[in-house]
C-alpha cells in the first residue's frame, strides 16, 4: 500500500541522520542508503522507529540504489544534494 498521503515525503527525514530517503512504493519502504536502513510503510503509513528499521546487507543496499537509480526514483527532498 502506497503512502496515505504522499505529501507526507515532502517532510519525511530518517530518524537517525535526519536525512533524504527513497521511496519504494512497489516496496512498501523508504530507504537510507547512508545507513543502509529500510522503514516499512504498513497500511500506508510509514513506520520511522529506528528500533523497527531493517538494516539491509550489501548485497541489498546495492540492489536497493541500482534500482533507484533504473528507475529514476530520486531521494525524497530537495536538500539531498547538500547532505
Amino acid at each position: 500500500m502506497a503512502i496515505s498521503d504522499a505529501r507526507l515525503l515532502e517532510f519525511l527525514a530518517c530518524p537517525e541522520d535526519k536525512g533524504p530517503l527513497y521511496y519504494f512504493e512497489d516496496e512498501n519502504s523508504l530507504y537510507n542508503p547512508r545507513l543502509h536502513r529500510r522503514y516499512a510503510i504498513k497500511e500506508g503509513i510509514p513506520v520511522m522507529l529506528i528500533d523497527e528499521a531493517e538494516s539491509v546487507n550489501a548485497n541489498e543496499h546495492k540492489r536497493l540504489v541500482e534500482k533507484a537509480k533504473s528507475e529514476n526514483i530520486s531521494l525524497n527532498f530537495a536538500d539531498s544534494a547538500s547532505k
